[in-house]
């Protein structure tokens, strides 16, 4: 079993470094028991990275999957490196900082779009993918040609006049008991999680939620829009890219 190190709060998002412990050896891979490299999955794409054994050179990180409950971390490295890793060894994690903060700001984007997106017409968000410098929502329904304009001008002012970003920790019981009203987005809450991780953008949207996020609106910077694509059964496409390496952020 592996720690998602990254999930517990906000400020474990800006985490760049960090030791942890080997736990098992797959081909070609590494798993530990705890990590704050975010593995593929919920439409963001995964961290890149290095781990470094004390007096080696440190291995690539170039795919990290969960397996189960393991997180693996496939890696790349001089053969001798990867020969002398073993077992309960421990390593020293450093994440691809610029990678992370473009998903974070990517993801919280895309949460808050997904958001004014509904208020203003209604329509939900069944999927998003976010990778590289890039972000695509897929809507259940069709939109207006001037749809857009509104969630864009939402976007700009969520930039120019911050709002706080949180999460929390929920019993599922709880959270099927009480969930939020108006849920922005489609995808279902997989059957084992328990408890629900809830992101909270301050007045605008709640959503249970495994991925990164910046702390603050004011960290997303200046987004690119692209021209909604019309998809089969009446479905909506919309993209945005972000526009510059955004505000600069101190790790936590």
């Amino acid at each position: 079993m592996t720690e998602l190190a990254y999930l517990a709060t906000m400020d474990a998002a800006y985490v760049r470094t960090f030791r942890s412990r080997v736990t098992a050896l797959p081909p070609g891979a590494i798993v530990l028991d705890r990590t704050f490299f975010y593995p593929t999955g919920g439409g963001q794409a995964c961290d890149r990275g290095t781990l470094e054994l004390a007096g080696s050179r440190p291995v690539e990180v170039l795919e990290v999957v969960k397996s189960g409950s393991a997180v693996v971390h496939r890696v790349r490295g001089d053969p001798a490196t990867l020969r002398s890793i073993a077992i309960g060894a421990e390593l020293d994690g450093a994440v691809d900082w610029e990678r992370r903060h473009r998903h974070m700001r990517l993801h919280t984007a895309q949460h808050y779009a997904s958001a004014r997106i509904f208020a203003h017409t209604g329509v939900r968000t069944r999927r998003a993918n976010l990778a590289g410098s890039g972000a695509t929502l897929d809507l259940e329904g069709p939109l207006a040609p001037d749809a857009l304009a509104p969630v864009e001008n939402d976007l700009r002012a969520a930039v120019e006049r911050p709002q706080e970003v949180r999460v929390r920790m929920v019993p599922r019981a709880e959270w099927e008991a009480h969930p939020a009203a108006g849920r922005s987005g489609l995808v279902p809450l997989p059957p084992h999680v328990d408890p629900v991780r809830v992101v909270e953008i301050d007045a605008s949207d709640v959503c249970p939620c495994g991925g990164t996020h910046v702390r603050s609106t004011g960290e997303i910077g200046e987004l690119r829009w692209s021209s909604p694509v019309t998809l089969g059964g009446g479905a909506t496409r919309v993209a945005f890219s972000l526009v510059g390496p955004g505000p600069s952020t101190p790790p936590a």
